[in-house]
């Protein structure tokens, strides 16, 4: 029976233990706003504070859910088309660390995409996990990552049968998805589960002017970061199941693992009613913000000297379809880097965009932008194209060297004896620290790879030109952790 999404069960529980007012011994220490500073009371008010409890006779227990938690999980489980949910207050982090754990590990082989957040690695350290990777293909115009194709996913099966699991991210930073319904299929005639971190996704399910949600599309679990896109606080999350390849108890068991003992009321609350906002407007307030974005990247491209990554993306590198609600921007064609082009909005304009690459910017604009904040990233975007109108086009993005070869685990790497040497020595040692420029964000060496001469090349152009590098313990990397 269809379940009424009016209903806010958690946060009503919570607002009636407030309405009860007991004297109070019990964590937090701060007792509703009595034991909170000043200074931050008259910033914020009183209420939010009353809600930061803990696991009372009413609130229920995220670690056991059996009361209103498990009927707010249950109200978005039906939401987003699962066959069960469940909160998360460590972010999608800790989601995509159980989905890997459960999948595969204590040495069993999963499929990661060389895109995949960190948190990817973070469940091969935690369980064991042998990966083999999956390299998204490159739109070499503008330099994004592409997407994963189910031939690809079929050429993996073909070198290691024994994979349990495949990871995709769809939709990326960028909006660009995969075909998840063919990686689906191609996944279960291989009896393996299909997991996408769908962090930047959880409003696909409210339009169709967006691409399909994983949910609806057949994968077997996807984590979602509500906060991202979908009007619940930072650090709140889903992961949602449906599927029976899954081990229900294991996967719950994971999340033991990885959640904190101490989950915030907060958190969970905004999810309870972020739920409850999207069941209610969801599919109003998407296709309103939908066509917010495609009205302003329609402006956008009539700028000279200023373009915005649109449909035209669709059947190249893999790109399956496109979340038009990011705006990725690029004024290359002036010879602006995106880099420069994000400081110019925030510094120049009072534009603050999500981030920036070589050659782009990324805006995301979700329902709660109003045409007001489009209007002032156009304009901004017409002044800057008029004074550097004569600019010169920047050169191409390089092209990202081969994957190197993979000598040991994750865990293995992570638990292993290392010594640092000196980076001009790390050709032919084997990696114990990940890297990964920014741009473009992907790892070109995991821990357990051995450094290649490509690789040790391209990090090098990096290092020379003082580039962001995430991952190395020394970020000038003047020297490297290497396996002994």
């Amino acid at each position: 029976m269809k379940k009424d999404q009016d209903r806010t069960p958690l946060f009503d529980a919570i607002r009636e233990y407030d309405a009860r007012h007991p004297a109070y011994f019990r964590i937090p220490g701060h007792r509703y706003e009595n034991g909170i500073d000043p200074k931050f009371r008259e910033a914020v008010g009183d209420e939010i504070f009353k809600m930061d409890l803990t696991e009372t006779p009413l609130t229920d227990d995220l670690h056991n859910a059996s009361g209103a938690i498990k009927e707010a999980e249950d109200l978005a489980s039906e939401l987003w088309e699962s066959d069960y949910t469940h909160f998360l207050v460590n972010g999608s982090t800790c989601g995509n660390q159980t989905m890997i754990i459960t999948a595969a590990n204590n040495g069993q082989t999963v499929c990661i995409p060389r895109n995949a957040h960190k948190s990817a690695l973070m469940g091969l350290t935690l369980g064991g996990g042998r990966p083999v990777y999956i390299m998204p293909q490159i739109e070499e115009e503008w330099g994004l990552h592409g997407g994963i194709t189910p031939a690809q996913v079929e050429e993996m099966f073909a070198k290691y049968p024994e994979c349990r699991g495949v990871m995709v991210v769809s939709p990326t930073y960028y909006g660009i998805t995969s075909d998840l319904e063919g990686i689906a299929k191609v996944c279960h005639a291989h009896n393996a589960v299909l997991m996408v971190d769908e962090a930047h996704g959880a409003h696909c399910y409210f339009s169709d002017l967006l691409p399909k949600g994983a949910m609806q599309a057949g994968a077997d679990m996807c984590v979602q970061s509500i906060h991202k896109v979908t009007g619940s606080f930072t650090q709140s999350s889903m992961i949602h199941v449906k599927s029976k390849l899954v081990d229900r108890s294991f996967l719950e068991a994971n999340l033991h693992l990885v959640q904190s003992t101490s989950p915030s009321y907060l958190l969970m609350a905004s999810l309870d009613m972020a739920r409850h906002d999207m069941a209610m407007r969801g599919a109003q307030m998407v296709d309103d913000a939908s066509r917010l974005a495609i009205a302003a990247r329609a402006e956008i491209n009539n700028i000279k000297g200023i373009r915005c990554a649109g449909k035209e993306l669709e059947g190249r590198a893999g790109i399956y379809r496109l979340d038009e609600t990011r705006l990725t921007i690029s004024a290359a064609q002036i010879g602006i880097r995106g880099f420069d082009l994000k400081k110019m909005l925030f510094d120049e304009y009072n534009v603050d965009v999500e981030l920036a690459d070589y050659r782009n910017v990324l805006a995301i604009v979700t329902f709660a932008n109003k045409k007001e904040d489009l209007d002032r990233l156009v304009d901004a975007l017409k002044d800057i194209a008029a004074r550097f109108k004569d600019g010169q086009p920047l050169p191409p993005a390089r092209q990202l060297p081969p994957q190197p070869e993979y000598v040991i685990s994750p865990r293995e790497a992570y638990f292993a004896k290392k010594k640092r040497i000196p980076w001009a020595e790390a050709v032919g040692k084997v990696s114990a620290e990940m890297i990964a420029p920014y741009p473009p964000g992907i790892p070109l060496i995991y821990q357990g790879e051995r450094m290649s001469q490509e690789v040790w090349d391209y990090l090098e152009e990096v290092r020379q030109r003082k580039g962001h590098m995430h991952g190395p313990s020394d970020v000038e990397l003047n020297t490297l952790q290497i396996i002994e």
